[in-house]
């Protein structure tokens, strides 16, 4: 037998990937070329970013991303010699991937599955470097790797990535499968929470607000307690009370715990870093390279912290495919329809009548539960249903079903559904649901700023799961209160890509305030496809051309923040806590300006308490303690509106009387009233008084007078009205109360008693904190609010629908006895001489009266018009 002689690639050695492809098109099954804006993503990778080691990428759906990737990752296997590592979130992506490198004559080794039943001879191919390994993050980021010998790592749809990257150092303990070893780990953690809240999540049944509810251990205590929190989880992996995941994860987390953060619900136990540590984890950071790609990347360091990468350089997207996308959709809002809203048992028949009519539907959920409730409320009887599983390798059993629906969970990526394939999306909830870490920042935390570009990328890759090209199309269907009104919001629409928020206004134009029978009207037009439609189509394409699409408040900032975030938490995870503080303190900077929203600076300022308090008791220097409590006053300052500060492990006596003091809103309201040295006037003081009779009157503009002098009365540092330009998107009155809170007006004091607050005026108020930031140049503090000052005394259930989140109702008496509460602590204060006081002297006044803000709010915060008063 004669000896096989090696061979070489026939098509020899390129100069960059676009000549690669010219070599392969001449025989192989793909475009005969790539499109000019695959060039030009592929020409500014080879002239300016070959050698960085963390490079992304972005192209929307339909622009031919999976080219550009095979290009590059053949391009370098031949020039370079490089071993390539494909990376897809799903195995069906995978599969897809190898047979689009197969298409365009590049050759692939599929390892999917267990890797024990993996064709040796790909495998050692890819090893070789004869082949581009196509594989999952699973194969990467996991105890034991089976791809690790890669060069370059091509990782798509990175967006999608965190919970697999996150996956390996991820612990979870459930209550309902694994109960002994979560009662045994709560235990060990209970030092680190509430006294107060640890008899509900003990409970058998606890209140719902507890069922639901999302707490962070303190590090402090945990970091306390680590040895005896290891020896409890060492425990029950041991005894294998604890999931397969779970065991593979304490072999990262061994050690560890005084490194994480431990998040406890009633259902579930996490505990893992706040940002992966992948500096440690050699298949994932030895490569020379990794490249990004995704159909939406954005701003504000979500991929950087997803990854746990302190920079990742981004190439621009390409001219015309900012603007552009992939077929067309449209969104139905049936909950803010007419008749709907004020019949909410109506929507779940309209919401069958829709399924019936499409035939096959993808349904998006955030959780299980939600999943669960929507089959058993929405879907026509007697559905077919599929799940992610038993479609992972064949589509084709959902898509041969003319009756079907295949409801995913917390999944927006993965599955294409082009033409005829699907023509309904049903979108039901608010994306934001993942691991308990995500829950905790978006439901504890409310640092909506942090995860916007999570919940943007899948809310933009859900509605194309069927709008595969540019003809495709589909309806998308949107349900539920915290997504119909989050998508409803202006500066929302704004932040996604131009395309879909062209999409958007007009979906919720087309329903908002419509009778259900004008929006199954609207479907039907859309469905069609037809004349009627042609002229909406004009309308979109027209609109999209004129947006660009904006980062939402804080973005640069937490773009910058984000390499001292990723140097910090990679410090604790080795345990250099000096270094740790130096770089929270970075981070706590760049999270200090006026332009970054201040609930997810509160967390960093909370870590940073604990970091320097573990240094003081490690080193006994007093400078740390000091530290510490600094880091203390500043979290609490910045955590106002939160819910998670309260429930960790209340601090040391000590600590606890270094950091007593005015609640923040209070302290900048007494400080203001003492600095205003003309109110103290009798003169000043009576033109102020005057100003009652405006609160008294139907008329805007003394109304509006009256709002302003009751600010400064308030104690707001800067209180100011409308311009009076006829500008209906301005609000009436603005309290700003430094950087604690601020308090946005819209009065409709001339409105008639009878009748209901409409959605319209909802959303005016509701867009009224936006306006206001734009003025002041800066993102309105945490628990700042909006209120709508209205005689009316009903709600319309279509208000609730798209109320925004902080968003108020009261009615002029309410405004008036505000004003005579802080009449009486203003005579009181001045009888005594109070003028030239302490602030502290003076709240006390103030207190007497009812007349601290942190008092008052209570009263204006009575109707919140964000939830329903069911909820």
């Amino acid at each position: 037998m004669a000896f096989k002689r090696g061979q070489s690639d026939s098509v020899g050695v390129p100069s960059d990937p676009e000549q690669l492809y010219r070599l392969l098109a001449r025989g192989n099954r793909g475009p005969a070329s790539v499109w000019g804006h695959q060039s030009k993503v592929m020409e500014h990778w080879h002239k300016e970013f070959r050698d960085k080691s963390d490079v992304a990428l972005e192209l929307p759906t339909g622009a031919g991303k999976t080219l550009v990737g095979g290009l590059i990752s053949e391009y370098l296997r031949r020039a370079e010699g490089r071993r390539v590592a494909y990376l897809c979130p799903t195995r069906q992506l995978a599969v897809q991937t190898a047979r689009k490198l197969d298409d365009y004559g590049i050759p692939s080794s599929l390892l999917i599955g267990q890797s024990k039943d993996w064709d040796q001879v790909d495998l050692t191919r890819f090893q070789a470097g004869g082949s581009i390994a196509v594989s999952t993050y699973s194969h990467v980021f996991n105890s034991r790797p089976r791809i690790d010998a890669a060069d370059v790592l091509i990782l798509d749809d990175a967006h999608a990535a965190e919970g697999y990257v996150a996956k390996p150092w991820s612990l979870r303990i459930s209550r309902r499968s694994h109960a002994s070893a979560y009662k045994d780990v709560l235990a060990a953690l209970s030092s680190a929470l509430d006294p107060l809240l640890l008899p509900h999540l003990r409970s058998e049944n606890p209140g719902d607000h507890y069922r639901a509810g999302i707490y962070l251990a303190s590090p402090v205590a945990v970091a306390a307690q680590a040895n005896h929190v290891e020896s409890v989880i060492r425990d029950a992996v041991a005894h294998r009370k604890v999931s397969d995941d779970a065991t593979y994860a304490w072999k990262f987390l061994e050690t560890h715990m005084a490194d994480c953060m431990a998040y406890v619900s009633y259902r579930e136990i996490l505990i893992r870093p706040l940002i992966a540590p992948t500096f440690q984890h050699e298949a994932f950071n030895s490569p020379k390279q990794r490249i990004y790609m995704s159909a939406t990347l954005g701003a504000g360091g979500e991929l950087e912290r997803a990854f746990g990468r302190p920079r990742i350089h981004r190439i621009p997207v390409p001219a015309g495919w900012d603007k552009e996308g992939t077929g067309r959709r449209f969104f139905v809002f049936p909950e803010i329809a007419r008749d709907l809203a004020s019949d909410p048992a109506a929507v779940a028949p309209f919401v069958r009548r829709v399924i019936k009519q499409a035939g096959r539907a993808v349904v998006l959920t955030p959780e299980t539960r939600v999943a669960d409730k929507f089959c058993e409320q929405y879907l026509p009887e007697n559905y077919r249903t599929f799940t992610a599983q038993q479609v992972e390798d064949d589509l084709g059993a959902f898509t041969s079903q003319p009756a079907a629906a295949l409801v995913l969970t917390n999944r927006y990526d993965g599955v294409d559904l082009p033409d005829d394939d699907c023509r309904l999306v049903v979108f039901n909830g608010l994306p934001a649901k993942g691991d308990l870490q995500e829950r905790f920042l978006h439901e504890s935390v409310g640092a909506d700023e942090v995860l916007r570009e999570r919940i943007r990328a899948r809310i933009q890759q859900g509605a194309g799961r069927a709008t595969r090209n540019l003809r495709d199309h589909a309806a998308v269907l949107v349900l539920g209160r915290s997504l119909t009104s989050y998508l409803a919001r202006q500066d929302i629409q704004a932040s996604m890509h131009p395309e879909i928020h062209a999409e958007l206004e007009v979906g919720v134009d087309a329903s908002l305030g419509q009778s259900s029978d004008d929006v199954w009207s609207n479907l039907a037009i859309f469905n069609d496809q037809g004349p009627d439609w042609q002229g909406v189509e004009e309308d979109i394409v027209r609109n999209r051309e004129t947006y660009d699409r904006q980062d939402g408040p804080g973005a640069a900032a937490l773009q910058k923040a984000v390499r001292s975030e990723v140097a910090a938490a990679n410090a604790l995870w080795s345990k250099d806590h000096q270094f740790a503080l130096a770089s929270i303190k970075s981070v706590t900077d760049q999270l200090r300006n006026a332009q970054t929203p201040k609930r997810y600076s509160s967390l960093w300022s909370y870590l940073g308490f604990c970091v320097a308090h573990r240094l003081a008791e490690t080193t006994g220097e007093a400078q740390f303690q000091q530290t510490a409590a600094s880091y203390f006053r500043e979290a609490r300052r910045n955590s106002i509106g939160a819910t998670w500060f309260d429930r960790v492990a209340p601090v040391a006596a000590p600590l606890a009387a270094a950091v007593e003091g005015l609640d923040p809103t209070d302290e900048a309201a007494m400080n203001t009233i003492l600095a205003a040295k003309d109110l103290w006037l009798p003169e000043a003081f009576q033109a102020a008084l005057s100003s009652r009779a405006g609160l008294q009157q139907t008329e805007p503009d003394p109304y509006e007078d009256g709002l302003v002098y009751l600010g400064r009365l308030a104690g707001a540092s800067k209180s100011y009205g409308d311009p009076r330009d006829g500008s209906a998107a301005k609000p009436d009155a603005v309290w700003v109360f430094d950087s604690a809170r601020w308090v946005v007006w819209e009065a409709k004091n001339q409105a008639m008693e009878t009748g209901e607050i409409g959605a319209d005026q909802a959303r005016q108020a509701g867009g009224h904190r936006r306006t206001t930031e734009k003025r002041e140049g800066a993102v309105a503090p945490g628990d700042s609010i909006c209120v709508l000052a209205s005689p009316k005394k009903k709600v319309h259930d279509g208000a609730y629908n798209v109320a925004e989140e902080n968003l108020y109702w009261v009615r002029p008496p309410q405004v008036l006895a505000l004003f005579d509460t802080l009449t009486r602590a203003w005579q009181d204060a001045r009888a005594r001489g109070l003028g030239m006081t302490s602030a502290t002297e003076l709240a006390a006044v103030f207190r007497e009266h009812q007349a601290l803000p942190s008092q008052w709010l209570l009263t204006l915060r009575q109707h919140p018009l964000w939830r329903t008063p069911e909820d």
